[in-house]
């Protein structure tokens, strides 16, 4: 599936459609935190971004855009590889590495803004792993946490309706045991040093047939947490 990461049409168009909202919240929420002027062409010249399971790079590459230094991560060689390859067509630099969380805290690394885009809910150790993701934000630095809530609606929405009705993933792409409630997960970033900032819904609108931000966190929400 790692070609099809750019396809717009294809197995990703789920992500595709989700996009521009991720990326409005992240753009709103850092130019705030940082004092950044949110209608510059490039406000955050001079910050570095980490996407922690970065895939193709849908994400690491708007941000490479709008100024932030990125380093995007994911522990498939594929999608490195894919990502490495659309990067270079589009004439980007990006830092992009086939490695974990834990394996670039080893290393010592931090970063002005780390991305944690729907990645947690297919992490078998979620208290290690956010460990090792806080470890990798600078004091003063924000982490973004996209993931899905434990809910009936999200079994019914995110599991079986995207899943097996709608077919926008490939069956078993989510496992909803795994799926977090926010209160849980803003307990265990609290519990590696994180202040929570903000809890933000996202909404699918079936007449619109788009995404948008919403009070409404049964599904789809982000978390955005502050070190120090």
């Amino acid at each position: 599936m790692a070609a099809e990461w750019w396809d717009p049409a294809g197995k990703f168009a789920p992500l595709h459609k989700f996009n521009p909202v991720r990326l409005a919240f992240i753009h709103s929420e850092a130019a705030a935190h940082f004092g950044r002027n949110a209608r510059a062409l490039r406000p955050f010249e001079g910050l570095s971004l980490l996407d922690i399971g970065c895939g193709g790079g849908l994400l690491s590459e708007p941000m490479t855009r709008l100024g932030f230094a990125v380093t995007g991560a994911d522990a498939s060689d594929r999608n490195i590889g894919t990502a490495r390859a659309h990067a270079a067509q589009s004439g980007l630099e990006i830092d992009y590495r086939a490695a974990t969380a834990e394996l670039l805290a080893a290393e010592g690394l931090s970063f002005d803004v780390v991305l944690n885009m729907e990645v947690v809910e297919h992490v078998a150790d979620v208290a290690a792993y956010l460990a090792a993701c806080t470890a990798l934000v600078k004091p003063g630095g924000l982490t973004f946490v996209a993931t899905m809530n434990k809910t009936l609606k999200s079994l019914a929405l995110a599991k079986i309706g995207a899943e097996y009705v709608l077919g926008w993933l490939p069956r078993g792409t989510h496992d909803w045991s795994r799926f977090i409630p926010p209160e849980n997960l803003e307990k265990s970033l609290e519990d590696t040093g994180l202040t929570i900032l903000k809890r933000q819904g996202v909404s699918f609108n079936p007449i619109l047939w788009d995404w948008a931000l919403s009070s409404d966190v049964d599904v789809n929400y982000m978390v955005v947490a502050k070190r120090g």
